[in-house]
This record gives structure tokens, C-alpha cells and sequence, in this order.
């Protein structure tokens, strides 16, 4: 586990992080999936977050972000999907124009989960055998 460390905390927070394309449209080819990559670092590198690992396949994404306590995941995600959504469309304008009728590029929705270097088993046993005060 690599604990970080701000100005009055220690931390080490992650998510796992899942973007689906607009009507799950298997649109993501390998080289945009390389610049989704370029794109995903780049936006969390202005968040003081960092990106530990990205995959995906023609119709979804995989992050892996570690961040800051002060950081809001809504807000960061949200943030993610606007500047990659907006960049990719960009890039690859004619292609997406010819999959998609409107300038879309991500579902609504999204998956997050917390993960880290314990389970939660492991953490419930942590704190059960924690001394109680006598008193």
C-alpha cells in the first residue's frame, strides 16, 4: 500500500471506474482507445489525481484512479466524461457523425466502486478487535 500524504491527512483512496458508450455502440476502435488513455491521464493529472491503470474494449472503458480526500469522485467523473467525450468527438468527428445522429459519445451512466488494499472482511476483524474504553 503507497500512503500519500496532504497537508493534515494520509491517504490512499481508488476507484474502479466504468464508462459505457452511448447505447453500449461499439465505437472504440485501438486508436482512440490510446488517446482516451492520453486524454484520461491528462484530466486527472489537473485534479491531482492519478490514473494507475486504463483498458477497455469497443464499447466500454476500465479506470483505475487513485485521489485526494478533497476530491469529489461525482465531480471528477463527471469532469472525465465532459473532456473525453468532447475531445474524442473532435478527433473523430466523421466517424462518431456516422454511428451517432447527435454529438454523443458516453451513456449517462456510470459504475464506481471503492477498492483498496483490504476487504472488507479484513477491516470489520480490524476494527472488532479494537480495545474498548474501561470506563
Amino acid at each position: 500500500m503507497t500512503l500519500k500524504r496532504g497537508f493534515r491527512n494520509v491517504y490512499d483512496l481508488n476507484i474502479h471506474l466504468v464508462l459505457v458508450t452511448k447505447y453500449r455502440k461499439k465505437v472504440i476502435n485501438k486508436d482512440m482507445l490510446s488517446r482516451l488513455s492520453e486524454i484520461f491521464e491528462s484530466t486527472c493529472q489537473k485534479w491531482r489525481c492519478e490514473l494507475v491503470e486504463f483498458n477497455g474494449e469497443p464499447d466500454h472503458v476500465h479506470l483505475l484512479i487513485n485521489f485526494p480526500p478533497d476530491v469529489e469522485v461525482s465531480k471528477l467523473v463527471n469532469n472525465l466524461k465532459t473532456v473525453s467525450s468532447r475531445l474524442v468527438r473532435k478527433d473523430y468527428l466523421e466517424y462518431l457523425n456516422s454511428v451517432y445522429s447527435k454529438p454523443v459519445f458516453w451513456s449517462g451512466a456510470y459504475f464506481v466502486a471503492s477498492c483498496g488494499g483490504v476487504t472488507i472482511e479484513q477491516l470489520k476483524t480490524y476494527v472488532e478487535q479494537q480495545h474498548s474504553p474501561d470506563d
